[in-house]
């Protein structure tokens, strides 16, 4: 197990190290949550639009409803899930870390809370990237949501406040809630509720 976390170290040094300052804002910008609210909104819009054409009007707005829901319990969910894993198992962020934090470039003032694995952003963006995916069904063309959830993820350890195999793994589990969530209880509810 210690070859793994010095190994881990050592990625997130070198990836870290690649950083410059001149995009240190663009990293910033694309790792705040507030960044994002004009793609959600599309998203929402999107869906909505993809639903008009498969349930009546009297039907759509309950249907539409239950997907908001259901997006957010599963944002809900990965995060309350992340704290879970982070109290716990209790790894140091780097930033935090007396042995790593002054080799790495730590951009935010604020390097956030103690604890680092699992890293919320990464499980987060990867829980909205994959059920949107899955609710639209248009997988070909939604492939951008993972881009941009890869980029949300790596901003983490651009900003040395993660570890590589907190987004790693933060990204599976993501991945992970909103495909079980989808095949194992979205679909039979929203087909006994209103098929």
């Amino acid at each position: 197990m210690e070859l793994v976390l010095e190994l881990d170290r050592n990625l997130l040094i070198f990836l870290n190290s690649l950083g410059s300052e001149k995009f240190d804002n663009l990293w910033l910008i694309l790792t705040n949550k507030f960044t994002h609210i004009p793609l959600y909104l599309l998203l929402l819009f999107l869906l909505f639009r993809s639903l008009r054409y498969s349930y009546q009007k009297q039907k759509l707005y309950k249907v539409y409803s239950i997907y908001m829901l259901s997006i957010v319990f599963l944002i809900f969910i990965s995060d309350q899930l992340s704290n879970l894993f982070k109290n716990s198992i209790q790894r140091l962020r780097p930033c935090h870390d007396d042995q790593i934090q002054n080799i790495i470039r730590v951009v935010k003032e604020d390097c956030g809370g103690l604890y680092s694995f699992f890293s919320a952003h990464a499980s987060n963006s990867f829980v909205i990237a994959t059920i949107f995916i899955l609710f639209m069904n248009r997988k070909k063309e939604y492939f951008l949501l993972f881009l941009w959830a890869a980029v949300v993820a790596y901003s983490r350890v651009y900003l040395g406040v993660h570890y590589p195999s907190d987004i790693i793994i933060g990204s599976l589990i993501g991945i992970s809630i909103s495909y079980f969530f989808y095949i194992a209880i979205f679909n039979r509810l929203v087909g006994k509720l209103f098929k």
